[in-house]
């Protein structure tokens, strides 16, 4: 029974859920995580827990760490990958929290309200200096455009607000959808917002990227509200342009360093709050049910739909991708194998209708199959693409609508001092089949066997009976057989497919026979 420790507290639903699913699920926020981590299949946390790579050395058992929300920045997501963890987070729990917490934010500091409200409760009726100005015809920009960018957008267009936003990585009908002004950079929406608010994720090239030279580029003015991460922002440069009057006033709810407690919040032009942009009943409801449905799928070697390491694809994709999931990693598998394990490239080519698709799924399943046996530590759909980064092995990944003979096809080339090793393969029948089309530039008709056997030879007379011969002496069964040639008295390339491992006496008479046969299992 697989274990799973719940460090901070979810949803009483979330915790039934995993329970109700099988596993021993114990609620430890208390113990030394460093002693205990060892003893879990997968581990819940939210953001107060620090996953370190010192701490996941430790997780021999783990699988699976779900966090339970949308940033993953507590959770050393690359020493979880080396070690083929998969890390999930929650990302949909939140979203309209933060959205409505975005346009509170915004609402408080356009009409001064947390000012006005401290100035009256200490009995002060203060109308002219809390004054404000209105949200309508002016222009909102909108720094990340993803699921909180788009809630947000939305909300402030019911307010009036004539929205601009930035993100190369959301397509433009997206942007027309919303009624949303697509611009071409961010230096772009700084010198067009009035307001600003940011829901970009926090990586090497955003962190502090809102900066004194970001800030130079906004119109003078310009109000900021930030409840995605802290590190977005330079808060020294923010601190700065508060006080000269650039930047009129700032909405914040998260920080470099939480609890904060610095120099921000000693200006009357800073509305700020605790971090409570996910704080709602409904989130924590949603986020804990969402990690414990993810963490149960990761553990029964199903579909984890929000991990962060690991190429997400939609449903409707799914259906169609599915069959061919399987056949990338025995591609990859044999690809790899008749090479020796000697690579410099691995190119993964997808052709007619899987070229209308996102394909980093089936070329993670393809690293996945190429580096099985091949590595000091267990290999999956996880730590696959690292490993090969970690060899210097360049993986590349190409498209063609056309598939000549086959509806889809997939190809496989393992290339090593400028010479590529080919290998192709589809699906055949409603039950799709894995079928190998292809190998070593001949073309082959057989289905793709647990064990199979490869042979390279001059096409001469007799070879198909010697071989037969030599295995039926040793009691294997072959179970199919295919033969291509590139021309009469040419090379050919026979393969075949038998129902038990060849025993070693066997083995070592084909060796002496034939220059080039090749034992290979794709188990």
């Amino acid at each position: 029974m697989s274990k799973v420790l719940v460090r901070e507290p979810i949803a009483e639903a979330g915790i039934r859920l995993l329970r109700d699913r099988g596993f021993d699920v114990d609620i430890d926020s208390d113990s030394d995580l460093a002693e205990s981590i060892g003893a879990y299949d997968a581990i819940v946390v939210r953001s107060a827990t620090k996953l370190t790579a010192e701490l996941i050395s430790r997780a021999d058992n783990l699988k699976v760490i779900g966090r339970a929300g949308v940033g993953v920045d507590n959770v050393d997501v690359e020493a979880a990958t080396r070690r083929g963890i998969v890390v999930a987070n929650a990302p949909e729990s939140t979203v309209i929290s933060a959205a409505e917490h975005t346009i509170g934010l915004l609402v408080a500091l356009t009409r001064n309200i947390p000012q006005a409200h401290a100035a009256l409760k200490q009995g002060r009726w203060e109308r002219k200096t809390y004054g404000g100005v209105e949200l309508a015809d002016k222009a909102l920009g909108v720094l990340g455009f993803g699921r909180i960018g788009q809630q947000v957008a939305r909300r402030a267009a019911g307010l009036g607000m004539r929205v601009v936003a930035y993100d190369p990585y959301v397509a433009p009908e997206r942007f027309r959808e919303l009624g949303v002004e697509r611009l071409e950079t961010a230096e772009d929406v700084y010198g067009a917002a009035d307001f600003l608010t940011f829901h970009l994720p926090l990586t090497d090239e955003t962190r502090h990227g809102v900066d004194a030279s970001a800030i130079a580029r906004m119109r003078d003015g310009v109000r900021i509200v930030n409840a995605a991460r802290g590190d977005l922002l330079d808060e020294d440069a923010l601190l700065d342009a508060l006080k000269s009057g650039k930047v009129a006033g700032a909405a914040l709810d998260v920080f470099s360093t939480e609890p904060y407690s610095g120099p921000l919040l000693e200006l009357d032009n800073v509305v700020a709050t605790p971090h409570l942009a996910a704080s709602t009943e409904e989130a924590q409801d949603r986020a804990g049910v969402i990690i414990a449905e993810q963490v149960a799928a990761a553990l029964e070697g199903g579909l984890v739909s929000n991990a962060v390491n690991i190429p997400v694809i939609g449903a409707e994709d799914l259906e169609v991708l599915g069959a061919y999931i399987p056949l990338a990693a025995k591609l990859g598998r044999l690809a790899m194998e008749l090479a020796a394990g000697h690579v410099e490239e691995l190119r993964l080519t997808y052709f007619g209708a899987l070229a209308q698709y996102d394909t980093r799924l089936l070329t993670v399943a393809a690293l996945n199959g190429a580096f099985q046996g091949r590595s000091d530590q267990p290999v999956n759909y996880v730590n696959a693409p690292m490993i090969a980064a970690e060899r210097g092995v360049e993986v590349r990944e190409e498209r063609s609508r056309s598939a000549r003979d086959y509806t889809n096809l997939v190809r496989v080339e393992a290339v090593a001092g400028g010479v590529a090793l080919r290998v192709a393969g589809t699906t055949m029948g409603n039950d799709n089949r894995l079928w190998l089309v292809s190998a070593l530039g001949f073309e082959l008709d057989m289905e793709l066997a647990p064990l199979l056997v490869v042979f390279r030879y001059d096409d001469v007379p007799g070879v198909i009976g010697k071989v037969g011969t030599l295995f039926g002496e040793l009691a294997v069964n072959i179970a199919n057989m295919t033969v291509s040639r590139t021309r009469q008295g040419g090379q050919a390339l026979m393969v075949l497919s038998i129902d038990t491992p060849a025993p070693p006496q066997l083995v070592q008479t084909i060796h002496s026979e034939f220059d080039d046969a090749r034992f290979i299992s794709l188990e």
